[in-house]
């Protein structure tokens, strides 16, 4: 939940306006109170939203209990157009296609059903193609909170000079 559907409920229960800051100083002590060990579960902070998620301890168990229901893992061609929409959006599917090379149809379809992705209008190019870009759902499950914690091309690249690094050594 968002903090401003927190409010809208709240204003429409007491028919008065709640401070943000009151509604702020309740989550902060429902995280503080949840994070005892006498609980499964914590408040987390991602996609702009709060979230009741499980500890790490007890996703093992919670896991097998569900069978991996939860999350089902992405397609190759589907990550591949997902970090294209995430990284390039706004962006048409033609845009998407010509930068992998093959059709996107499929891909794009279960991104929309999974509601990774979202309709964010229409281009002002001929024919007013569809634009694509990323949802609240993709924020949460990928646990960001904003685009800018994507990671970066450095984030992946080796370093070539690193003090104290082990080379290989051939005699």
């Amino acid at each position: 939940m968002k903090v401003t559907d927190i409010s809208q409920c709240l204003s429409e229960m007491f028919d008065a306006e709640v401070p943000t800051e009151d509604i702020d100083n309740a989550i902060k002590e429902l995280v503080e109170q949840y994070k005892k060990d006498k609980y499964s579960f914590e408040i987390n902070h991602s996609g702009n939203g709060f979230h009741f998620l499980t500890k790490p301890a007890y996703q093992a168990s919670i896991s097998i209990l569900l069978k991996n229901q939860s999350k089902k893992r992405l397609s190759n061609s589907s990550m591949e157009t997902l970090s294209i929409i995430a990284y390039k959006q706004p962006i048409t599917k033609s845009s998407v296609e010509n930068i992998r090379g093959v059709n996107c149809d499929y891909a794009i379809q279960k991104l929309l059903e999974k509601q990774l992705i979202e309709i964010k209008g229409k281009g002002d190019s001929i024919g007013r193609p569809i634009i694509y870009g990323t949802s609240d759902k993709f924020m949460e499950y990928f646990g960001i909170n904003d685009l800018k914690e994507l990671p970066t091309i450095k984030d992946f690249e080796k370093e070539e000079n690193s003090i104290g690094a082990e080379e290989n050594q051939t005699k």
